[in-house]
């Protein structure tokens, strides 16, 4: 039974991928911080097949001595400071994390080597917010980076790393640059699980108003079960690389707020939505979208959940979170 250990193991795609790699057979490792982490109890509860170990991407120690006790044949670095908006007041933390985190993890791997003489094979989350200012549309494995944000500037850091070890130590290590990729386990800070919980709730009639910030930015959107597949198929391969996972297409975030509207039958959005200087970011990305030929054409890898899909999804899951609380 192969062995995975899973950092970020509460978060959105850690949820997805330890469900992914329990269904292809692995043993599921998941890293939590803290002694009482609020979520540990519903993971427990909704993934009752993950082991979870004690760590933190903030110390080297915790991170050796996790991997000595679990000895995976593969680690997959979710764990970050995700939240881009946050890293701007955070900007030291988000460097600490989403940064030196994966040096860490790195010299954790390389330290502790693993029952394959030291092949365990790593998957590291990069973002499509190291392209920040892009320099070239769509982007691809070799557009140079330009980030717009503390977070983008760490995962940067992050990603040069794992090219670095693995040349310099011929480390089996792969970055996933993943584009937007959203889903009904979405955090509430992020902008599309905003929209679609507050539609739900002002079809509810529970809330009046939907409060944003720029709506003219544009995303390549995905659905995050997708996508780590694609991470899993990076650490099958015959050799290390790196790969832009994405769909080619953009939306703007007033497609996002339409689109969600319409799912619960409300065509006149405008008169519910209010923006708001203070949700507007201190630089921002304006448009963003991937070129997925390479992660087509070598991993086999395709999506399957389209735009309309996403947001229909999320959409829905909101309306029976939200109406379960009234009694409905």
């Amino acid at each position: 039974m192969p062995r995975a250990f899973i950092t970020g193991i509460t978060g959105q795609d850690g949820q997805h991928l330890a469900e992914f790699l329990h269904g292809k057979g692995y043993e599921v490792f998941g890293m939590v911080k803290g002694q009482n982490n609020p979520r540990l109890t519903q993971i427990r509860e909704e993934f009752p097949f993950i082991e979870p170990v004690p760590g933190d991407l903030a110390d080297l120690p915790s991170l050796v001595k996790a991997l000595e006790a679990t000895q995976p044949d593969e680690v997959y670095n979710l764990g970050a400071i995700s939240f881009v908006a946050l890293s701007f007041n955070q900007a030291e933390l988000t460097a600490n994390i989403t940064g030196l985190g994966v040096l860490r993890m790195l010299e954790a791997i390389r330290m502790v080597g693993g029952a394959q003489n030291n092949k365990i094979r790593f998957y590291q989350a990069s973002s499509s917010e190291m392209f920040g200012k892009v320099r070239e549309t769509p982007q691809t494995e070799r557009t140079p980076f330009h980030p717009r944000s503390p977070y983008g500037c760490a995962k940067v850091f992050g990603h040069d790393i794992v090219v670095n070890y693995r040349e310099s130590y011929d480390m089996f290590a792969c970055s996933g640059i993943l584009f937007n990729h959203e889903g009904p386990r979405r955090g509430m800070e992020f902008v599309t699980r905003k929209v679609t919980n507050a539609v739900a709730r002002i079809k509810l009639g529970l809330q009046e108003e939907l409060v944003l910030g720029n709506l003219d930015f544009k995303r390549d959107w995905g659905y995050a079960g997708d996508y780590v597949k694609a991470m899993w198929l990076m650490l099958q391969q015959d050799a290390p690389d790196d790969y832009v996972v994405a769909t080619g297409e953009t939306h703007s975030g007033q497609d996002l707020v339409e689109l969600a509207f319409a799912q619960v039958g409300i065509t006149d959005w405008q008169q519910y939505v209010r923006q708001d200087k203070k949700f507007f970011r201190p630089a921002e990305v304006d448009l963003l979208i991937g070129d997925p030929t390479k992660a087509h054409d070598k991993l086999g890898w395709e999506r399957e959940v389209d735009f309309p899909s996403l947001v229909k999804m999320m959409v829905e899951n909101d309306l029976k979170i939200e109406s379960a609380k009234l009694g409905r």
